[in-house]
């Protein structure tokens, strides 16, 4: 027999549910197809915030939102509704910031609802931090760094740098295995950085991709006269920025 203690002792708010549901035999029924169907749906919402539609974003965060004021997930239905709000206003560092927050409650909730239910809770995934590698980030938009830095902040070391002669001070790390440089920064430029590194030969060593909002064509063409890996306009999506990554973690040296 299901004890509904499990529910209440972990801040289910069951009463309230039982206004909408009736009964528990309903409100039993109808968690086990939540339960069936929630995967996809998260698989789909880390699909969505991954490429930075946030209107497709909105529409499941909303979705989720929904599901957890039915049963009584209070907590998760208000981290859900923010979420909603903000990608709706697309607001995408706003869900980059908190969107471990949003999964980890999701996944709370999900462990209580098994061990009610009798199954299997699924543990928290091991993340491997590379910490043998390190990625510059060479960007004066603090947004686009730590926007940056979120995205693989549990796969590699991710260090930042707000001009150009920041970064020739980082050069010497022997963990670097890459860098995203900006071309248009104050102080010292991306060229200028890709100019030292050309004269030492590091550009062999440190492969760089470039990030740019730059609208003129001629001066990212002019970036091509140096060995980079590729360039990336702003805005972009996590997905193009781990394409790019990918490219400079995969190159031989």
């Amino acid at each position: 027999m299901k004890d509904v203690n499990i529910l209440k002792n972990n801040g289910v708010n069951v009463e309230k549910s039982l206004e909408l549901f009736g009964d528990m035999d309903t409100y039993n029924e109808t968690l086990e197809t939540f339960l069936g169907e929630i995967d996809e749906k998260i698989n789909n919402i880390k699909k969505y915030k991954e490429i930075a539609d946030m209107a497709n974003y909105a529409i499941l965060v909303h979705s989720l939102k929904s599901d957890a004021k039915y049963f009584g997930f209070d907590k998760l239905a208000g981290l859900a509704y923010n979420h909603e709000l903000e990608s709706k206003a697309n607001h995408i560092y706003y869900v980059y910031d908190h969107f471990d927050e949003l999964m980890n409650e999701t996944n709370r909730i999900l462990n209580i609802v098994r061990e009610y239910f009798g199954k299997e809770t699924i543990k928290k995934e091991e993340i491997n931090i590379v910490k043998d590698k390190t990625i510059l980030v060479v960007d004066d938009s603090e947004v686009i760094s730590s926007f940056i830095k979120k995205i693989f902040n549990n796969e590699f070391n991710v260090v930042v740098a707000k001009d150009g002669m920041e970064a020739v001070k980082q050069l010497n790390n022997d963990k670097l295995v890459g860098m995203l440089l900006d071309l248009n920064m104050p102080n010292v430029n991306g060229f200028v950085v890709l100019e030292y590194m050309k004269r030492n030969n590091l550009l062999e060593k440190i492969p760089v991709a470039i990030i740019t909002g730059v609208g003129n064509d001629d001066i990212v063409k002019k970036s091509f006269d140096y060995k980079i890996v590729d360039v990336l306009r702003k805005p972009f999506n996590e997905r193009d920025i781990r394409k790019v990554v990918e490219k400079i973690i995969l190159i031989e040296r």
